[in-house]
């Protein structure tokens, strides 16, 4: 006979879903806490964070290297010296032109409000439309858009966002010493973490993750790198044939910023536009290099890279985009930068954590 209580039906689901409620705030609680300590160690983090991506992406040269029988220190610091001359040549190619127009700031918002004099009838409809909607709103501090006010301001962020831009002296002290120790330390701490582990599947599948996390991540970067230098070398080319000066700025700063999904190619627009305003006496003429870029990235973006990069290495844009946000969000323009890279590293991982039926972890 069932001596079962009616109530213990109810009960038991009660329970079960407390205790299911109760995992998911703890995941919640730890995602919190997470992410305020990706936020209050961003001094840290981002130099060392940037240093595994790096690290990760000059893998396969330090592999090679070894089967060669060279030192991994001599490797390690080889690569270091190589970046470090790369970031300094990309840095004083772009500065010199910035250095330029800080010093000719002055001459220059003269110059752009004379050419954006077009605006002022459609930021005059948008003042209208505010009043309209807003009638007895407080206008004792008024938004002014007139061109002349946002021209100033915007000059005026320049030498704020250079010096957000720009890392720290001892980030990046940060920066080159984590990388040189990770390339010159790369075998042993691959062994290292295989050792952490005792059963042997598991040995397996960590090597597993380091292995296709940087062969894929190598794979994607070299990829993308050279289509993107290719672009680079297009936007100088025409840069130079329209007439705009330092071509060779223009091409180092799209091959850049190309890293920077969605982000970087709007900046890519948005200078060759300032530039051609600057420079060329109407405005039509200034259009011509950011049309020409757009056609470009939009050509390369649907068709080039998707074909060449391939399907395995096709990211999705819905996730590409929620990375970008969040890691420009907590870490900044490096953050954006990074956002590609560690969306590859976490998908590999989660496909290994996480296999399907038909990927199975094999021995």
């Amino acid at each position: 006979m069932d001596t079962q209580s009616p109530l213990e039906g109810p009960i038991s689901g009660v329970a079960s879903f407390w205790r299911r409620a109760a995992q998911v705030a703890t995941v919640g609680i730890f995602l919190l806490l997470f992410g305020g300590f990706l936020e209050l160690a961003r001094v840290v983090l981002l130099p060392v964070t940037a240093a595994f991506v790096i690290g990760t992406l000059l893998g396969p040269i330090a592999e090679r290297a070894t089967t060669h029988r060279v030192p991994q220190w001599l490797t390690a610091l080889a690569l270091v010296l190589v970046l470090i001359a790369v970031m300094n040549a990309l840095v004083v190619l772009v500065a010199a032109p910035v250095s330029d127009w800080v010093g000719k700031a002055p001459e220059i918002g003269a110059r752009l409000k004379d050419k954006l004099w077009l605006l002022d009838y459609p930021l005059q409809l948008l003042r209208n439309l505010r009043d309209t909607l807003n009638p007895g709103g407080d206008h004792a501090a008024p938004l002014d858009l007139g061109v002349s006010n946002l021209i100033q301001p915007a000059l005026g962020l320049l030498t704020p966002a250079l010096g957000f831009v720009t890392p720290a002296i001892g980030q990046l002290l940060i920066f080159f010493g984590t990388l040189f120790f990770f390339l010159s330390s790369r075998t042993q701490m691959r062994r290292a973490a295989a050792v952490c582990f005792t059963d042997r599947e598991t040995r397996l599948r960590v090597l597993r993750i380091m292995n296709d996390a940087e062969s894929d991540l190598t794979a994607y970067f070299t990829t993308v790198g050279a289509i993107y230098f290719v672009e680079g070398i297009c936007v100088g080319v025409a840069s130079y044939f329209i007439g705009l000066p330092n071509p060779a700025a223009w091409g180092a700063l799209t091959v850049m910023l190309s890293f920077i999904p969605y982000i970087g190619p709007g900046i890519v627009v948005l200078v060759l536009f300032g530039v051609g305003l600057i420079e060329f006496p109407a405005a039509s003429h200034a259009l011509i290099a950011p049309a020409l870029y757009i056609g470009m990235a939009t050509i390369e973006g649907n068709f080039i890279t998707p074909t060449i990069v391939g399907r395995r290495l096709t990211l999705s844009p819905l996730a590409v985009f929620l990375s970008l946000v969040f890691w420009a969000w907590l870490w900044g323009p490096i953050g954006a930068f990074l956002a590609s890279p560690l969306l590859i590293i976490g998908l590999v991982a989660a496909g290994h954590l996480f296999p399907g039926e038909e990927d199975p972890v094999l021995p």
